[in-house]
């Protein structure tokens, strides 16, 4: 088991890009998995990695044993869940990763109690709003809002979730609340921006009476998180555009008024995607049925935590 260790480790210090983000996410310290790195070295009897002072690149025979090492841990996951299907006791480790506050609000908060129904279930959750590279990082399961771009991948759609423009009170009575869509632009309201590093355009994909129209709206901010967002509406800072699950309590407590509620933003698919490879995994099957309906109950129900 320790070789098979040692590749673990190699192959998540590959998709990492360090030694200490590979030790934790495996809960090994960055002293261990060096170690587990030389010894994996000094048994091949070749270097596989070219040291820098951040990141570690595999060296050409690092990358064609990275190859032939995935290979191998993907055929012993594969075994293990056919012996799970087989028993009827899954066990393993899930990967997953979600959006900050649809991880927060929905993923998060339901993460024990699964581990409570299948506790040899381990789940490692990775919260980001950028778009994780879900095979280059061995991501699982990943929970997403919008389209899925990468054909490569599996998508199990969960549900369709309502959008709206919100923003406080204290805004709409120094700027004056916008009537029409097109107000947003004529009277260059602040507009809060989810905007990540190389996006060339954004805009704001309203339901008007003719069918969708593309707004291309400006703000002073934007930010890569959609938290940060918020707090800046909260803050009276300008108009946010957001799932309503995520400031459902903001508007019952009268923080955040919906704006233009006749001309909505278009509604968001919430959805799973995962690799090919984990459509068989009774543990990948088991988490996916439990969020999907945990999630539409929590949504329908309007349990969303803020």
């Amino acid at each position: 088991m320790a070789y098979l260790d040692n590749i673990a480790v190699f192959v998540r210090v590959v998709e990492l890009g360090n030694l200490s983000a590979a030790g934790r996410d495996m809960r090994i310290s960055p002293a261990v998995a060096s170690n587990r790195i030389k010894e994996l070295e000094k048994h091949l009897g070749v270097r596989l990695f070219n040291r820098t002072t951040r990141h570690l690149m595999p060296t050409e025979h690092g990358s064609v044993f990275y190859d032939g090492a995935k290979r191998v841990l993907e055929a012993i996951t594969e075994a293990e869940a056919a012996v799970s299907a087989l028993s009827g006791q899954p066990r393993g480790t899930i990967r997953i990763t979600a959006p900050l506050g649809l991880g927060r609000r929905l993923i998060a908060s339901g993460i024990p109690e699964f581990h409570d129904k299948y506790p040899d279930i381990e789940v490692r959750l990775r919260l980001s709003d950028h778009n994780v590279d879900i095979m280059k990082e061995g991501i699982d399961v990943a929970f997403r809002l919008g389209l899925l771009e990468d054909s490569s991948l599996r998508m199990r759609g969960i549900m369709e979730c309502e959008r709206v423009l919100v923003a406080a009170p204290d805004y709409l009575e120094r700027r004056g609340e916008p009537k029409t869509a097109q107000e947003l632009i004529e009277k260059r309201h602040d507009c809060l921006l989810l905007r990540f590093p190389g996006m060339r355009e954004f805009f704001w994909m309203l339901s008007m009476p003719t069918g969708p129209v593309k707004f291309e709206v400006r703000g002073p901010f934007d930010s890569d998180d959609g938290d940060v967002l918020t707090d800046w509406a909260l803050a009276g800072r300008g108009i946010l555009n957001k799932p309503r699950f995520e400031v459902e309590p903001f508007i019952r407590d009268g923080r955040l008024k919906v704006v233009l509620p006749d001309t909505p933003p278009m509604p968001v698919q919430l959805a799973a995607v995962y690799p090919h490879k984990n459509l068989q995994d009774p543990k990948v099957r088991l988490l996916l049925d439990f969020m999907a309906e945990r999630c539409q109950r929590l949504i329908r129900e309007r349990l969303v935590v803020k």
